[in-house]
């Protein structure tokens, strides 16, 4: 019956000492891992076992490494954030590396990243949600419908209308508006949150460079889009027909949602589409682009004191 101190040796365990050796293959074969091993693959000898010790010994160690990981950035194992294991191959012995837990957790939150799109959208709006909205008696009925129109999706029943969102200056409009972007990040729902006067700046800044229509293509395309403060932005005829009026009509015809914020009701946001910078006043034009927000939209008033003037 063979010892693991006769079997031939790996190169790289031929200058330790044969009683050392037979007490380091001695403990190898009681460790917890390889007795699972060994149970799963009855047929592997002591021999492949001690054949394949480099293998075995990095697994080990690396599952030690693994617990005490404290972050994916200082892990050392080979290929960081991966788990080695044991497979049978044909009568050998091989290591399959397998991600941990941290690393699918790294790679989810970038996924989901990719999911949310924002120009030029403040942090504390794009990190808020629901939790952390104060609640006051004038926001309820803003919420509920906007925790309605999340749940929808969730029920993988798109809703038919977005929302408009308007009221007075620092009521919270906006920070509704980002809740609702991270509700429906948990639900793998990817959107896209515009300013939209910045947004429409920097479209008139893109003339001529060839940036527009990829600029136009990444909001209107987003399954959720949320477009912040309209009725604030600067008018032309170009920047409300081609380009507002496009990214409306795309998605009223692709069935995709829209929420807006703005201090204007929809009366008073016909009005300001009604005027361009040159002082005209085009209210068929106004109507052409209200037709593709007042029958996609509901309506909700948002109450409340100016919440930027206690800040």
């Amino acid at each position: 019956m063979n010892r693991l101190g006769d079997l031939p040796q790996p190169f790289e365990t031929r200058m330790i000492p044969p009683k050392k050796l037979d007490a380091m293959f001695a403990k190898i074969l009681k460790h917890p891992k390889i007795q699972a091993f060994l149970q799963k693959y009855p047929d592997i000898s002591h021999e492949q076992i001690r054949r394949s010790y480099l293998q075995i010994d990095q697994m080990i160690q690396e599952h030690e490494n693994c617990a005490r990981c404290k972050s994916l950035m200082q892990c050392p194992n080979m290929v960081k954030g991966h788990i080695p294991s044991l497979r049978e191959n044909n009568g050998s012995i091989t290591l399959s590396m397998k991600p941990c837990h941290k690393w699918l957790h790294e790679q989810e939150k970038k996924w989901r990243e990719r999911l949310i799109c924002s120009h030029h959208i403040p942090k504390d709006i794009l990190n808020a949600s629901f939790r952390s909205i104060e609640q006051s008696p004038e926001r309820d009925e803003a919420i509920e419908r906007s925790i309605d129109f999340c749940l929808q999706f969730e029920k993988k029943q798109p809703p038919s209308k977005g929302l408009y969102l308007y009221g007075p200056l620092g009521v919270g409009k906006s920070f509704i508006a980002g809740a609702i972007r991270q509700e429906l990040l948990h639900h793998s729902i990817d959107s896209y949150m515009v300013y939209l006067p910045e947004f429409m700046r920097e479209i008139r800044s893109a003339i001529g460079t060839g940036a527009i229509q990829r600029k136009i293509d990444a909001v209107k395309k987003a399954t959720l889009l949320i477009l912040d403060d309209i009725g604030a932005e600067y008018n032309t005829p170009w920047t409300r027909d081609e380009v507002l009026g496009a990214i409306l009509q795309y998605r009223v015809s692709e069935h995709l949602p829209v929420i807006f914020t703005s201090n204007l009701n929809l009366d008073e946001l016909e009005e300001h589409l009604a005027y361009t910078d040159k002082g005209g006043h085009e209210p068929m034009k106004a109507q052409r682009i209200m037709e593709r927000i007042r029958h996609y939209v509901i309506p909700i008033y948002v109450k409340g004191v100016n919440r930027r003037n206690k800040k």
